[in-house]
């Protein structure tokens, strides 16, 4: 089972990059990563599959809120949306590739990958996400890490890039948020139960619910405990007295 890098610890993790909309940068975007390069955080990035199998760095599954095209995302092929602007893009970023921000970061600060759902509902989906994902990491040689809330494409990972560290997503999965999921898919995951058996070494947990008892069995076990996403420093403050690291956005952390 491979380990969580040490250098994802170190400092604070920019979620989506070190993004400011008001600034004219944007979430996921270039501009985003280059700016938490240049302040020293590490990195989490979002992925979503394209038409024709690429792994883009997008969070939505729909293009509406971050451009100025409607519908799907994973209706559209690469090609296609490379040449889609981010809406109030000061630099006038488009939509990058898995590929290019390797290119970008090229192993200067750790990147922590979220693959998201592709079922609809944390289920069991074809793994062209994971194969992907695999396939884009192979002979990197930054620090690297993956994740999902879906254990099942840990899964898949496992089996697709042995040697990448994953983990898992998690919160308290409160059944009113998600309505998708039924009463015992939501008690299963609240319960972290299959960290071992995807070969997990870390979880990234929303910080306001890290009191959880599965967030403590795993801490015991000196399991890092990463969380998301913290929004000032007194959210910091508290969420440091549990989690390893943080994962932030909105504020210097």
């Amino acid at each position: 089972m491979p380990t969580l890098p040490p250098s994802f610890l170190v400092r604070p993790i920019a979620h989506r990059g070190l993004h400011d909309r008001a600034a004219g940068v944007i979430e996921n975007s270039p501009a985003a990563f280059a700016a938490a390069i240049a302040a020293g955080y590490g990195i989490e990035l979002d992925l979503q599959l394209s038409a024709d199998g690429v792994a883009m760095v997008f969070h939505d599954d729909t293009l509406d809120r971050l451009t100025g095209e409607t519908g799907l995302l994973r209706a559209r092929d690469a090609a296609e949306l490379g040449e889609i602007a981010l809406s109030r893009s000061q630099g006038g970023d488009r939509i990058p590739t898995l590929a290019a921000v390797l290119e970008q970061v090229a192993g200067q600060v750790p990147l922590l990958i979220e693959l998201k759902d592709q079922s609809g509902g944390l289920g069991d989906a074809a793994h062209d996400l994971e194969q992907a994902v695999a396939q884009t990491l192979a002979g990197y040689a930054g620090h690297v890490a993956v994740m999902s809330f879906n254990p099942l494409m840990m899964g898949a990972m496992a089996r697709l890039a042995p040697d990448v560290p994953r983990g898992i997503t998690t919160c308290g999965f409160d059944p009113s948020e998600w309505p998708a999921l039924s009463l015992d898919t939501c008690a299963m995951l609240r319960e972290i139960g299959s960290f071992d058996a995807v070969g997990a070494s870390f979880i990234s947990h929303d910080w306001h619910d890290l009191e959880n008892p599965a967030v403590g069995r795993l801490k015991e076990r000196a399991v890092p405990i990463l969380c998301w996403t913290v929004k000032s420093p007194e959210a910091e403050r508290q969420a440091r007295r549990i989690a390893d690291q943080i994962t932030f956005e909105g504020y210097a952390a």
